[in-house]
């Protein structure tokens, strides 16, 4: 007995030293990294707008938040890696604040550990031979965020068994043969096996300051060297890509928002929440899936020479089932300021045998040509000049109101949207601005005048961000005009960049409020009339992210009043009704947004048995289709046979590529508006409504 004892005491010990020997084998801190890691803590904690205390509390949150930036989904880690590490839940504020980051890295190799043998285990499960008969009945949860840690590695290997199972039958029902399956599982665990196997000390530190800015709040952010060099050419809009923001999603990549003008915009075969699958160079190039892929990684393979061709198989935001991808191409290009230019057009409106005209100025983004500005040119191009001018042809051309139309203007320019509410005021304040400290400076418009008086619309959606919601609040509290649409995204917070000895942090140092006293921050802006929104709020948003501070208010400032539509509100709610109760895009819209909605709330799981979920992948697509052709024939259209062909008809955003291309290059006229009215049907009909309320606007105001 003493002797197995022994025995077993030493096999022990053995065993404690292989794990010792690949915890050191693994990548360990630079002396650069752990004073990257001590900046990284003091700014937190002097600098920040939220104050953060390294303490022992956020300890707890910060390891939480570690586990979940490396195994959201419980599929690598067991209970015990978990509880072997689990001093790091009171200590990694000490190992950052003083830079001694070899524990934190230990963990890490032990998550390295299991993620290489798992994926070294389903190549080696693929390379035996994929003979699925998919008549299973059981069924893959799509979230495992709040699973318990799992207790063996048999129980991962049955998670990891019904994942590659799903994997398979998600390539089957693309019509891919067993040979293809099994060459597409086999390159893709090999691939994100060897990126694995590349994980450097600096890869380990971005991951590692991911938890700890994060549990901040979602802006303040780290970026090591190399980041810090790719953020500076976006700011510089000189990057060569697609023009589309990307952020994590749990395995996938997605669009977070497209560039207004950039490639990817101009084609519209991009959508916010669209998840990428794979990623092909030119028309001939391999398909790298990069499905686990790091995000920078990502990036890097979309990124590329001016003129050259991307292809992106896709998960679009509305499909309800993962295997439901297709490919679109996007020719890279540079965004140039132009291409974000305001323009103008004139929307005529047909009422008791009048025609009536309102003018639309579309504003893709608030910005300015800050060379030029600060070369002291007197021609440099901003918004504010450019929209200057539009007005200006709009009045000329007699319109009797006018929308500026801020959908998908993630903002830009601060200045810009002061200087922007000053051509629609006679001076006054714009926006506060409180620092960490609790000052408050208040930013407005100086300049004597306006450049229009009359009456005005703002349109606004859950892509209206930052400073399109700070022009968008002020017009609201004003009485100057309706802001009307969908709630905006809640972007209130002010960032600025810092640099370290080694990286960069961008920290959040401030935070906006209308003249009102309310923040923009979390709620966004509520529009007066509000339209449905096939964007869901729970993915896109500020309220969407980790840790977003939280709506709040300061003392209002003194400001005049320019009106008071609110007075008019009711009568306008019941007009705009009344027209859209049997308008087909409206009624599209509405339906559609609660369809998606439903679908997504009621698929928690999804079926491993191919029958059953090429069932359940009808009966939801046959809804969709349903809804499509209702609009259709009530807009005189010919009803179509099947969804596949009903994508992108109802919103233009999901074409195929070529005729992307062709669209981009033929059909847009000389205001950089599409001439077929069918491009973008719902965007057109929210024009056109908004047109109408306006109008209404103009009638009762007259009136009183």
């Amino acid at each position: 007995m003493t002797l197995t004892v022994a025995a077993r005491h030493a096999a022990m010990c053995l065993l404690l030293l292989a794990w010792s020997v690949t915890a050191l084998a693994g990548p360990t801190p630079t002396d650069d990294q752990r004073q990257a890691a001590s900046e990284v803590a003091e700014s937190l904690q002097y600098g920040s707008y939220s104050g953060v205390d390294l303490d022992d509390e956020w300890s707890k949150r910060a390891f939480q938040r570690l586990l979940d930036v490396l195994d959201d989904q419980r599929a690598y880690f067991l209970q015990r890696d978990v509880d072997n590490f689990n001093d790091l839940d009171t200590s990694l504020d000490d190992a950052v604040k003083s830079g001694d980051l070899d524990r934190v890295y230990a963990f890490y190799s032990r998550y390295q550990d299991r993620v290489e043998a798992r994926l070294q285990w389903l190549v080696d499960k693929v390379d035996r031979g994929i003979d699925y008969d998919y008549t299973s009945d059981e069924r893959l949860a799509l979230d495992r965020k709040d699973y318990p840690w799992a207790g063996s590695e048999s129980a991962l290997d049955d998670l990891w068994s019904k994942r590659l199972e799903n994997a398979a039958l998600t390539l089957s029902l693309s019509d891919q043969t067993p040979q293809e399956i099994q060459k597409t599982l086999h390159d893709r665990y090999a691939n994100q096996l060897n990126r694995v196997r590349q994980t450097n000390a600096e890869d380990v530190l971005v991951l590692l300051m991911s938890a700890v800015t994060g549990t901040v709040d979602p802006h303040t952010e780290y970026f090591s060297p190399q980041q810090s060099e790719s953020f500076d050419i976006q700011m510089r809009l000189s990057l060569e890509g697609i023009g589309a923001l990307l952020q994590s999603d749990g395995e996938y990549v997605k669009v977070s928002s497209l560039v207004p003008g950039g490639p990817a915009d101009k084609a519209g075969v991009l959508q916010p929440a669209d998840r990428i699958v794979a990623v092909g160079q030119n028309e001939d190039g391999d398909m790298v899936n990069v499905v686990g892929m790091r995000l920078d990684e990502v990036v890097d393979l979309i990124r590329g020479p001016k003129g050259s061709t991307v292809r992106l198989e896709i998960i679009p935001a509305k499909a309800v089932d993962v295997t439901r991808t297709h490919t679109v191409r996007i020719t890279r290009d540079t965004v140039k300021l132009e291409d974000q230019a305001a323009h103008s057009r004139v929307e005529e409106i047909q009422r008791d045998g009048k025609t009536h005209k309102i003018g639309i100025i579309t504003v893709p983004a608030f910005y300015v040509d800050f060379d030029a500005w600060q070369a002291g040119e007197s021609d440099y191009r901003s918004t504010t000049r450019d929209v200057a001018k539009e007005i200006d042809k709009l009045k000329a051309q007699q319109v009797e109101g006018i929308v500026l139309d801020l959908r998908n203007d993630g903002g830009g320019a601060l200045q810009e949207a002061n200087s922007m509410i000053g051509l629609f005021i006679d001076r006054g304040p714009t926006v506060q601005v409180r620092d960490a400290r609790g000052r408050i400076n208040l930013y407005g418009d100086t300049d004597a005048g306006v450049a229009y008086d009359g009456p005005l619309a703002v349109l606004v959606n859950r892509l209206s961000a930052s400073a399109s919601e700070i022009f968008a609040g002020a017009i609201q509290d004003y009485g100057r005009g309706l802001v009307i649409g969908s709630r905006t995204f809640g972007k209130g917070t002010v960032q600025t960049l810092t640099d370290l000895s080694h990286g960069q942090l961008k920290l959040t140092r401030a935070k906006f409020y209308r003249i009102s006293g309310e923040s923009t921050q979390h709620r966004g802006v509520e529009p007066d009339i509000i339209y449905p929104s096939l964007i869901d709020p729970d993915q896109i948003g500020e309220s969407a992210l980790d840790n977003a501070l939280p709506w709040d208010r300061v003392r209002p400032v003194q400001y005049r009043l320019y009106g008071e539509p609110w007075r008019y509100l009711e009568a306008l709610q019941d007009r705009h009704e009344q027209r859209i109760a049997n308008d087909p895009d409206f009624v599209y819209l509405e339906k559609q947004a609660q369809l998606s909605k439903r679908l997504r709330e009621q698929q928690t799981s999804i079926s491993l048995n191919k029958e059953q979920r090429q069932r359940e992948m009808d009966a939801q697509e046959t809804e969709q289709l349903a809804l499509e052709n209702q609009r259709r024939r009530s807009l005189g259209l010919e009803p179509l046979d099947d969804w596949t062909d009903a994508r992108g008809q109802s919103d233009g955003s999901e074409q195929d590529g070529a005729d992307a291309k062709d669209s981009e290059e033929e059909g847009s006229g000389e205001e950089g508006i599409p001439d077929s009215d069918d491009a973008k049907p719902i965007d057109r009909a929210e024009l056109q409504e908004t047109s109408q309320i306006l109008l209404d606007y103009v009638k009762l105001n007259a009136k009183s």
